[in-house]
């Protein structure tokens, strides 16, 4: 049988023939891209708040990243035995800047400025074997 695979967080990302994407929304007036969707513009220089939705992905730049070597506090949600991992900044090309995991397997292998792309993957396994799935970026 198939395992169940569920996101983490419904309406966060989609996955179709172009690949994953981010599902957000963007202000039509003055561009500024928003990660999850926002109903207004908060950009302060902005004039009219006129929002779109929008999609994100699936390439983009390691801006910044951390590894995280302890597991995080709840409502987190890992696999035991916990596990370090790489957490990156990554500058979307179309202008989105988001925080995600790193799906590599050591995360000490992890390069500022490398080329990353969007993918979604397991967080985690529920006890019934269900996945649970979320957006991550994998290097190019």
């Amino acid at each position: 049988m198939a395992t169940k695979r569920v996101p983490v967080v419904e309406g966060l990302f989609s996955e179709g023939a172009d690949g994953a994407r981010l599902t957000g929304s963007r202000c039509a007036t003055c561009k500024t891209p928003y990660f999850p969707r926002s109903d207004l513009c908060h950009n302060p220089d902005c004039t009219q708040s006129a929002m779109e939705d929008a999609r994100f992905g699936p390439q983009g730049t390691l801006w910044s990243c951390a590894v995280q070597n302890y597991p995080p506090p709840p409502p987190a949600r890992y696999d035991e035995p916990y596990r370090p991992y790489a957490l990156g900044v990554v500058d979307l090309a179309d202008g989105l800047r988001v925080v995600g995991r790193m799906a590599v397997d050591d995360p000490k292998h992890v390069k500022v400025g490398a080329r990353v792309e969007l993918v979604l993957e397991p967080l985690c396994r529920e006890e019934d074997g269900t996945e649970l799935i979320t957006w991550m970026f994998r290097p190019v």
